[in-house]
């Protein structure tokens, strides 16, 4: 599951003239995703995405800790302690509080965290720093892709780790700004909805 993916699909569809819905259904590996797409001048600016509720059930994301949930829970990786939240949005994620996450080392932090004993499947880690009631910062080091601009689930995980954490607020737009722009982000007793820009950057043929 991508968050940020499946609303420049959804795009990408509607633009197209391929599917001409403003509520449509995207079928992933995570299940069926519902999508609201806005407009402007007759093609999308945005979209909000049904992310589907958060799991936080420790075998469900999976992370190798007991207890029906892991709400900042201390541990040791790479021999310091942190307070580690942990959610699955479709895949599994780490949130961790922290104040100038511009000033960490995400290349020699973000592998300690995705490489861990407590992460089966590896995680992505996402390091938060709360900016004020339900407005985040957000940097994010991705498994298998080191640190990205930018991670849709990773901004929902971050949002939900937030309320859990007493941070921010439930049923409330929580913006999460990350290195590539901003997301809202609503975290109900329900689901998780996520809506963010949907941007054209260019046109392009792939020789096969």
């Amino acid at each position: 599951m991508c968050g940020n993916a499946i609303r420049c699909v959804a795009k990408f569809l509607y633009d197209n003239n391929i599917v001409r819905k403003l509520d449509m259904t995207v079928e992933t590996l995570s299940g069926i995703k519902r999508l609201t797409l806005y407009t402007q001048n007759g093609l999308v600016s945005s979209a909000r995405v049904d992310m589907g509720p958060a799991q936080l059930h420790p075998e469900q994301i999976p992370v190798k800790l007991p207890g029906d949930r892991v709400v900042a829970r201390p541990v040791m990786i790479g021999g310091k302690e942190y307070a580690i939240t942990c959610v699955s949005m479709g895949n599994p994620h780490c949130v961790v509080f922290c104040e100038d996450i511009d000033g960490m080392d995400l290349a020699e932090i973000g592998p300690l965290f995705e490489n861990n004993e407590l992460f089966p499947d590896r995680v992505n880690t996402e390091f938060v720093e709360v900016m004020g009631r339900n407005h985040l910062k957000m940097r994010v080091w991705e498994r298998g892709s080191g640190e990205t601009l930018a991670c849709g689930t990773g901004a929902c995980a971050a949002a939900v780790a937030a309320v859990l954490c007493g941070h921010a607020d439930k049923d409330s737009d929580i913006k999460v700004r990350l290195l590539g722009g901003e997301l809202t982000v609503v975290y109900t007793d329900n689901t998780v909805y996520m809506t963010g820009e949907c941007k054209k950057v260019f046109d392009g043929a792939v020789e096969i």
